[in-house]
This record gives C-alpha cells, structure tokens and sequence, in this order.
C-alpha cells in the first residue's frame, strides 16, 4: 500500500505543479492583454487630439472652444500650462468643494 500511496502523493505534487504554471501562463497573458489595451487607449488619445488640433490649425473648429474644453477638463498645473490657462484654483486631491486659496506675497524691501 506504501507505493500506490507514494504514487498519489507524487501525481498530487505533479498535479499541484502544474496548476502553478497554468496560472503562471493565465497570468502572463493577461498581463499581455492589459498592456495592449493600455497602448491601444494611449495610441486612440493621440489620434484623436492630433485630428483635433489639425482642425484647429487649419480654422475648422475654434481655439477658443478647444481651450474651454481644455480648461473645464485638465486640472493638473503642468497639463494646463502646455496650452497657457492658469493654474488651477482647486486642489485636485480635495473633494473640489473648497478652493485653495494661493499663498501671500510678502514684499521685501
């Protein structure tokens, strides 16, 4: 009986092994999928502002209206000074009910 119980224990640990390494391939490829879905998305954003500010360029569609929906969505400093608006008045890590105030100049002499 020791051999049949050592075989099943030696099939168990085999099988155990291999449902590491199927788990291991899942993980893989998911990781895969992700990271492809992550540089489709990225590549979609660049197509779609580069036709936008095409359009802007060649007169089609306003600036204005592009800078307004630029400043109503980007709440980031440095975002929103790559098309010239003001820092935001609000920090973004707040529930954005209560505006941070910017801090006092003091004048020196």
């Amino acid at each position: 009986m020791a051999s049949i119980d050592e075989r099943i224990a030696a099939l168990e640990a085999k099988l155990k092994q291999e449902k590491a390494r199927k788990a291991k391939i899942l993980a893989r490829q998911r990781a895969a999928q992700a990271k492809l879905t992550r540089q489709q998305d990225t590549r979609r954003k660049i197509l779609v502002g580069a036709a936008i500010l095409a359009k802007v360029e060649r007169g089609e569609w306003p600036k204005d209206k592009l800078l307004a929906m630029m400043d109503a969505t980007l709440t980031r400093a440095d975002d929103r000074a790559l098309f010239g608006l003001p820092a935001p008045t609000t920090d973004p890590a707040l529930d954005g009910s209560e505006p941070v105030e910017p801090p006092a100049l003091t004048k020196r002499p």
